[in-house]
């Protein structure tokens, strides 16, 4: 006899074998017509799976309106995309297709490449193969089963992935949905037709086989789905604006960065408007670190191999660093992977006591990763990046105090640039793994310690997250969604008890005791890295700066050439109280010189005229309110110098609608 218990409590019996669908069409006809999948004792199986002959289960029927359906839709698309590639093109190779951030994708390897040109024949097909509402069969077999179905197919990826990547499988499962078969975990919806219209091929990229640049290189087709219209249209609108908010192309137009394939992949090379805000976030928070009584260092680029083996990110995490630097002496050196075993080592060149701590040692810091070059994009992911790092060495009792410090300041600079919606996650220890370094007793107080301050300062999300930890420590990141719903982690603080163990650097501190203890190493950094975050900056504002962040803070405009001289003498007083401004005295009409700037998205123009001069006067446009009439010159310095100091950011889009928000799982072996 099966007890089956449902999400309100009711119980059902069943002495015979029995589905979730089952179950959904004995509670009525409309529940198993939208019912796509199931959760039993909170695995997600599909919808035709048999339950236990007996014992008791709790059963949970996914609908459409349960955020977990979405990716189950999304992967079965991903199936049908690929069906309908291959009837469309002979002998595609299929590697992996798994759900993204947004949507899905599958790579493949064609004779003939595919290109968006292909786009409305496949979305054709797929939309017969919806109408076709052909159910997905799961087969489970054994792996030697699974290898020659495979070979069968003529499949050489599915092949080699399960030979290789999958030799510790005893079982394996397949789904059939018509003529196609495909290796895959699962889960799924019952038939095609539950796809519905809302479905869109989106782009194309390259991809290489399991990452590896030496492997074959495959075409990796996006594309997204949802269980309704409009929410399509919401997703496809937001796509839009972002493409208009692309880093990559405002960075160009906007003359902020590039980046030349003879320097280097991954590798910025800052404009100079770019770098005043790049310089401009620095100082401000050089500022705020002096305030909270931080020491500024520099640390070298580049570091000997043997002080990343102390620290173990060599060779440990030598995939993502460039290769080291052999001298003829021998001697082995790395380009800089972190700056927390410099800042250690800054801690070590002396004796510290009690009294001296805590030490903490900030450094806008340069680093080197080696990311895959598919993985690159302009200036989110990058070979080289300046972090805005600090290393914080305390007692445990000083752990929550820091910690508050560190999320304080993190909060202050993401309100001054207007980024209000965040969330916080809380990576804790998972106690079943065996991966941790450190006392569980200290682990434990460790954990409480930053969820009393996450809960004290009332910071939303902050829900521990077992697993979520680093080995060494646990964290808090602070995850930023933009103005269009992407979500974005910039800053972090993390705790670290494995750096300054005796395995490690055996940091000291003597006691009051006159004993030697061991501090506990805090890890910082409120944006992550310049980079990155000028990046996010850009398509956050759409490339409008706030008047304090803009490169360009002013235009003084003349309204003939007449007026010439006075406009220089306003520029000569905006540029002395520290504005940075230029002035357009060109002999063009007025209108053409302010739609320029307004395309420039310069924050404010002074326009001046003949008359302006006679009254020591200016016209005050603002790119968002337009004409402000004219102003004495006191009044209208004053007004932006207020701006500027109160760090106002007075417009940010709000799209609305869909979110462009991260709902990958795994479904793919």
């Amino acid at each position: 006899m099966l007890s089956v218990t449902l999400p309100d409590g009711t119980r059902r019996e069943y002495s015979n074998s029995v589905t979730p669908y089952d179950v959904a069409a004995e509670i009525g006809p409309g529940l198993a017509k939208a019912a796509i999948a199931a959760e039993v004792d909170g695995a997600q199986i599909d919808l035709t799976t048999p339950l236990p002959a007996e014992g008791s289960v709790n059963l949970r029927l996914l609908t459409k309106r349960d955020p977990e359906s979405l990716d189950i839709l999304r992967h079965s698309c991903a199936h049908v995309m690929a069906q309908a590639v291959m009837r469309l093109h002979e002998g595609v190779q299929l590697a992996f297709g798994p759900c993204t951030s947004n949507g899905f994708y599958y790579d493949m390897l064609l004779k003939e490449p595919l290109s968006e040109e292909d786009f409305p024949a496949i979305e054709a097909e797929m939309a017969k193969i919806v109408k076709e509402n052909l159910g997905f069969e799961r087969m489970d077999v054994p792996r030697s089963k699974a290898l020659s179905l495979c070979q069968e197919l003529g499949q050489e990826f599915k092949v080699e992935h399960i030979d290789t990547g999958l030799s510790d499988e005893e079982t394996l499962s397949f789904y059939r949905q018509g003529e196609f078969l495909d290796l895959c975990r699962g889960r799924h919806i019952p038939s095609t037709g539950h796809i519905g219209k809302a479905f869109k091929l989106t782009s194309l990229a390259g991809a290489y086989w399991k990452g590896d640049a030496a492997r074959p290189q495959l075409q990796r087709l996006y594309a997204t789905a949802f269980f309704d219209k409009q929410q399509l249209d919401d997703y496809l609108r937001l796509l839009e604006e972002a493409k208009r908010r692309d880093h990559r192309v405002l960075g160009k137009q906007l003359e902020l960065f590039t980046i030349s394939p003879l320097v280097g992949s991954g590798l910025v090379l800052w404009l100079p408007k770019g770098a005043i805000i790049r310089q401009t976030l620095e100082d401000y928070l050089k500022s705020e670190l002096r305030q909270r009584g931080y020491d500024a260092v520099y640390t070298p680029n580049i570091g000997k191999v043997d002080l990343y083996e102390i620290s173990g990110h060599f060779p440990y995490y030598s995939d993502s660093q460039f290769r080291p630097i052999e001298m003829e002496d021998g001697e082995r050196y790395l380009l800089k992977p972190m700056n927390c075993p410099h800042h250690i080592m800054i801690y070590k060149s002396k004796p510290r006591s009690y009294r001296d701590l805590p030490v903490r040692l900030a450094e806008f810091g340069t680093v080197y990763r080696y990311e895959q070059s598919g993985e690159l994009s302009g200036m989110t992911r990058v070979r080289g990046f300046t972090q805005d790092d600090a290393h914080i060495f305390c007692t445990e009792d000083q752990v929550a105090g820091e910690i508050r410090g560190c999320l304080e300041m993190t909060l202050k600079v993401l309100k001054s640039l207007g980024m209000d919606k965040y969330r916080v996650r809380l990576g804790f220890r998972d106690p079943e793994s065996d991966k941790y370094v450190g006392n569980i007793e200290v682990w434990d107080r460790a954990e409480a310690a930053i969820q009393q301050v996450a809960e004290e300062m009332d910071l939303p999300g902050r829900e521990p997250e077992p697993g979520e930890a680093a080995f060494y420590g646990p964290k808090i990141d602070f995850v930023v969604t933009d103005c269009i719903g992407r979500e974005w982690q910039l800053g972090t603080v993390q705790l670290d008890y494995n750096l300054p163990s005796e395995e490690r650097f055996g940091l000291e501190y003597i006691g009051a005791d006159n004993q030697p203890h061991r501090p506990v190493m805090i890890h910082r950094a409120p944006l992550g890295s310049m980079e990155r975050f000028v990046g996010v900056l850009i398509e956050h504002f759409a490339g409008a700066f706030p008047l304090w962040l803009a490169p360009e803070q002013a235009r003084v405009l003349t309204v003939s050439e007449k007026s010439e001289e006075y406009g220089r003498e306003i520029e000569a007083q905006l540029r002395a109280a520290g504005f940075r401004v230029t002035g357009d005295y060109r002999g063009q009409k007025l209108g053409a010189k302010i739609r320029e700037a307004q395309l420039e998205l310069i924050p404010y123009m002074l326009v001046v005229g003949e008359k302006d001069a006679q009254n020591d006067t200016v016209t005050l446009r603002d790119r968002i309110e337009g004409d402000l009439g004219a102003l004495p010159v006191a009044e209208a310095l004053a007004k932006l110098q207020q701006e500027v100091a109160d760090k106002t950011v007075r417009q940010v889009a709000d799209t609305g609608g869909a979110a462009l928000v991260d709902r990958s799982k795994k479904n793919e072996y």
